[in-house]
């Protein structure tokens, strides 16, 4: 039976639809061409006007554009490494975990809380250290947490920050989650605010709510061929990536790797196949905890400062990475945290600081009206 011609390809529904889309293809063209003019200007150091609006070009070193990359690159790893949590928990356990920002600061808190202690040892009070710095007492440079000064101690807060990080929450997914499962996304999502904002209060209580600096400064740079080189960013790159690496060599060539992309599929089949599936959560659990804590962690190295709102803060741009990406992807996740990391960064040129997250997230609603369903289209785990 034929549809009626209303429903048919031509019909002007269709018509306006692609019509739409023309002309946001043709915004963002012309959009990324002008922005593209106007920083090969100010490269040049050349100034001019198009006759009408704002003057392009003016003076930007290319060190500095180059500086602005390079951090954008960092923290879009950083919310891709977290994202990669929050994407296997919607795919899999198929809800929003709203806490998930707070489980980057539990990481960044007891890792960062263990490697002052371990490099500040004999030098400040063991409650001062073990709770970065809750107190007065010695400031950051005095203690020496850096990855030159005291790599063991840095090492040892990744590893605690990791563990911490997958202890709360499987403890959180025991007393909450699990009896809540069936009830649907809804449910969990709402419970998954209210232990947000408890973790939150708890690490507030535990750590107080002051902003802290944590890592010294001295000594982290070193010159390579001529550049100056921040020995903690190269950490952060290279933890990040190989941890992005081991993530996909785990789901692609392992058992639990694939029987985790079954189960994104499709649960039902995958129980009626023999799949352990309260295994399969428990590990999701493990991994996007664990990748979270150390993400959270990895951020305080880079940035050197961290308070309670760590988290909170990066929560919105994590979910911004997510979903740029293709919801339940963790390439998506990956490609989606470098896009919003970039935008969010190299933005600066043009924009102050106060209006850089704005621009990020133009440009994921800009990404998102053209191709709806993400980069990655929604590729479901990997």
């Amino acid at each position: 039976m034929a549809l009626p011609q209303f429903f048919s390809s031509g019909t002007p529904l269709n018509a306006a639809k692609k019509g739409r889309e023309r002309v946001i293809e043709i915004i963002v063209v012309a959009t990324v061409v002008l922005i593209g003019i106007d920083l090969i200007a100010k490269l040049a150091g050349r100034q001019f006007s198009l006759g009408v609006g704002p003057t392009l070009g003016g003076d930007l070193a290319l060190a500095s554009l180059a500086g602005n990359v390079w951090t954008g690159i960092l923290v879009g790893l950083i919310f891709g490494l977290a994202g990669i949590g929050l994407s296997m928990t919607y795919s899999i356990l198929n809800f929003a975990n709203f806490s998930h920002g707070d489980l980057l600061t539990t990481g960044a808190f007891t890792g960062w809380g263990v490697a002052l202690l371990i490099a500040g040892w004999g030098v400040g009070d063991a409650g001062y250290l073990l709770f970065a710095r809750s107190g007065s007492g010695p400031g950051p440079s005095t203690i020496g947490a850096s990855i030159v000064a005291s790599p063991v101690a840095i090492v040892a807060g990744v590893i605690v920050a990791a563990v911490m990080t997958v202890v709360v929450a499987l403890l959180i997914d025991r007393l909450v989650y699990r009896p809540m499962r069936d009830r649907g996304g809804i449910p969990l999502l709402i419970a998954s605010i209210g232990v947000a904002l408890a973790l939150r209060s708890l690490i507030q209580f535990m750590y107080g709510s002051r902003t802290r600096g944590i890592t010294a400064t001295q000594d982290v740079r070193r010159e390579v061929l001529g550049f100056s080189i921040n020995l903690h960013q190269v950490t952060l790159f290279v933890v990040a990536l190989v941890l992005m690496v081991t993530m996909h060599l785990l789901l692609q060539e392992t058992k639990l790797g694939k029987a985790m992309r079954a189960m994104a599929d499709n649960k039902d089949l995958a129980l009626v196949t023999g799949i352990p599936t309260e295994r399969v959560v428990r590990a999701t659990w493990i991994l996007g905890a664990g990748l979270a804590g150390i993400a959270g962690f990895l951020f305080v190295l880079e940035r050197g400062a961290m308070d309670y709102n760590l988290g909170w803060f990066l929560l919105l741009f994590i979910f911004a990475a997510v979903i740029l990406g293709g919801i339940g992807s963790i390439y998506g996740a990956i490609a989606g945290g470098l896009v919003i990391g970039l935008v969010h960064e190299v933005s600066l040129i043009w924009v102050s600081s106060d209006f850089n997250a704005v621009a990020a997230f133009v440009i994921m609603i800009l990404v998102l009206l053209y191709r709806p369903e993400g980069i990655f289209s929604g590729v479901t785990t990997a």
